[in-house]
Order: C-alpha cells, then sequence, then structure tokens
C-alpha cells in the first residue's frame, strides 16, 4: 500500500505485551493518517516476554479488519525505520510528566538527526496507569491482566 508520507505514521515500541493504553493512542491517531505502521522494535539487548514476531502477529491479528493499519518488526533507529517504511510522522504515547520530557527530548533528537517529526497524545486519564512492564510484573504473579489488554 502506498501513500503519501505525510499522512503515514509510525507507532513504534517493545509492545511487550500491546496494552490498551497502546490501542487507544491507536484509534486516536488513525484519523489523523492515511496509514499507521506500528513498529514492534527487537532489542538483541532486552529479552522480552514473548517472541518479535508472536508480538506482530498479536498486533496484526488485533487490526485485520483495519487496512490502514500495518504491524512490523525492526531493528535499529527508529527514525531509520521510519525512511524504512516511508513515514514522516512518529506516534508517541505521555502518560505523565516523566514521560513527556523524556519524549521532548527524544523528540528534539530525532527532529535533530532526521527531520522525522513526533506526533505526542495524551493517554486518556483512565489509561494513564497502564504500562506494559506492570502487566507483566502482574503476569509473573500469576495475577489476570486481561482487563490491560485489548479484546481479542
Amino acid at each position: 500500500m502506498t501513500s503519501n508520507p505525510d499522512r503515514t505514521i509510525l507507532f513504534a515500541g517493545s509492545f511487550d505485551p500491546f496494552t490498551r493504553g497502546h490501542q487507544s493512542l491507536v484509534e486516536r491517531a488513525l484519523p489523523l493518517c492515511d496509514r499507521l505502521i506500528i513498529a514492534v522494535g527487537h532489542h538483541p539487548s532486552k529479552a522480552g516476554s514473548s517472541e518479535v514476531s508472536e508480538r506482530v502477529a498479536a498486533i496484526a491479528g488485533l487490526y485485520a479488519c483495519e487496512p490502514r493499519v500495518e504491524a512490523v518488526s525492526y531493528s535499529g533507529l527508529t527514525v531509520d525505520a521510519c525512511r524504512q517504511y516511508g513515514a514522516r510522522w512518529m506516534l508517541r504515547g505521555v502518560r505523565s510528566v516523566a514521560d513527556f520530557e523524556y519524549e521532548r527530548n527524544l523528540a528534539d533528537i530525532n527532529r535533530a538527526i532526521s527531520g522525522i517529526e513526533t506526533l505526542i497524545l495524551f493517554s486518556l486519564p483512565e489509561l494513564a496507569a497502564i504500562s506494559s512492564s506492570a502487566v507483566r510484573e502482574l503476569r509473573s504473579y500469576g495475577r489476570d491482566v486481561s482487563q490491560f489488554l485489548p479484546d481479542r
């Protein structure tokens, strides 16, 4: 699918797991673009709780009926993945002031090295406490985490 790069957004992360918070950001960003690439990062130094290919497949299944959404994997710099997939924009979510400071600095660096702009959406208040790391920790203690994950 080819589209105008000015209307292509790349949403990168480990998505380990992909949460309702991530899903909310995707749904809220879709009206802003023609194409949204959900890019699951592969970082050799980080061991995930599931394989990258499994995460990509789960996200692709979640959006199987939405032709504007594509799930892919990548390694390296996110700005390089943006170029690879024809995205001029990156989507990032912010849950707190600490997240905002981190994301603002990252956005400034990414813009300086690539010209890629960052679109920041604030988490909905009811989803702001959800993080992949918290979900992984709860899961490791045998807790039911279904309330934090998208309905399949």
